[in-house]
């Protein structure tokens, strides 16, 4: 009896897993900052305040991501470098592969929603982004 509780609660957490919809990558257009990243080991390390954030471009399964330096009256800095990507539907997740003049690297995207996302990258490193909001000071 223990060994069917025990697989009936494996398939209920298996069903239960979000599993993103090649729809919903959709979400990852716009800007994003670093809330926390996982080391391997499990330690946490929580950014507070960022210097720069990450815009995205998506369409069809290929974009960029460039850093934007955000401004007080809402607008960005930003220079003409991008990192390229493209995404590949695997059977049970999406990767996000980027490849520039020096480097290659794989992402698997693990959560994705309308305010948050997170990647973890080969060295099983995991970054965990929420959407960005300006800072608003009023005049």
């Amino acid at each position: 009896m223990n060994k069917i509780a025990v697989f009936g609660i494996f398939i209920l957490l298996l069903a239960c897993q979000n599993k993103i919809a090649e729809q919903e990558l959709a979400l990852l257009n716009g800007y994003w900052e670093i809330e926390k990243v996982i080391l391997a080991n499990g330690q946490i390390k929580e950014y507070n305040v960022n210097t720069t954030v990450d815009y995205i471009e998506l369409k069809d399964l290929s974009g960029f991501r460039k850093k934007v330096y955000p401004k007080f009256d809402g607008s960005f800095d930003t220079s003409n470098d991008a990192e390229y990507f493209t995404i590949i539907n695997r059977k049970d997740h999406f990767e996000i592969n980027y490849k520039n003049e020096l480097s290659e690297w794989i992402e698997v995207l693990k959560t994705l929603d309308e305010n948050s996302f997170s990647v973890t990258n080969t060295e099983n490193i995991t970054y965990n982004y929420k959407r960005f909001k300006p800072i608003s000071v009023n005049k």
